[in-house]
């Protein structure tokens, strides 16, 4: 296990010389193109509060971020409290978010974890991993999301993308979503967990694309392992 004052130490003074040199040298490349590349990050659903943030990313869930803000612009001007959806009840948040996949599984988690939030959390969304993992429909990903994005908690939200962009990055080796969650975590500094989370996204929508880079075009890849040749192959999440 890495120490993470000492991974602080080998950022801000540029040294390698570690037991790990491999992974803590790409993790490096992989920090400064990124913040060269995305200085300043916005997040890319649309909130209004942090119970709408949680509905976005319950939403986002084999849905594409752009098609879920399209449908939300006309439910959170008026429907952005627990007590809002309950009143709905099921079938209309069905018609709500009938363009998203999976509609009706969503619409009821939707429904199920507004009455726990009014019931148990007096209308709030809870601030802690246990109690957002256990509301209807939220992962340990959707949770990490609310928490990092919603209340500034350091988090580093896994999910396909960024499980797959790092293991072309030699930062995993890629076992599971699980694996490169501790990976992550233990070759960055903790204050950068949340930016980076975005960037990798960003980046990998932009440059590393699941169907054109292949491990061997973009910056990253080709900087990380100028040698490559061959489409790096990744396991799936």
């Amino acid at each position: 296990m890495v120490d993470e004052k000492k991974i602080r130490t080998l950022f801000n003074e540029g040294s390698f010389e570690f037991l790990i040199m491999n992974e803590i040298q790409r993790a490096k490349i992989v920090y400064r193109i990124l913040n060269k590349t995305y200085p300043k990050i916005t997040v890319p659903l649309k909130s209004r509060n942090v119970f709408t943030l949680l509905i976005s990313v319950l939403l986002s869930a084999q849905c594409t971020d752009v098609n879920v803000n399209n449908v939300t612009k006309n439910i959170y001007p008026r429907y952005y409290k627990p007590k809002h959806f309950v009143k709905l009840g099921r079938k209309k948040i069905e018609k709500l978010i009938k363009k998203i996949g999976i509609f009706r599984i969503k619409a009821k988690s939707i429904y199920n974890l507004s009455k726990i939030l009014i019931e148990k959390y007096n209308h709030q969304v809870p601030k802690t991993f246990d109690e957002l993992e256990n509301l209807p429909g939220v992962g340990h990903k959707t949770a990490s999301v609310v928490m990092s994005q919603g209340f500034g908690f350091p988090a580093f939200p896994i999910d396909t993308h960024i499980h797959r962009l790092a293991q072309r990055w030699g930062l995993t080796n890629g076992k599971n979503v699980i694996q490169t969650e501790k990976d992550l975590k233990r070759l960055f500094p903790k204050k950068h967990w949340n930016k980076l989370h975005l960037q990798i996204i960003y980046y990998g929508r932009e440059y590393c694309k699941a169907r054109d880079c292949y491990g061997i075009s973009c910056k990253i890849c080709t900087t990380c392992y100028p040698n490559r040749k061959k489409p790096l192959i990744t396991k799936k999440a």
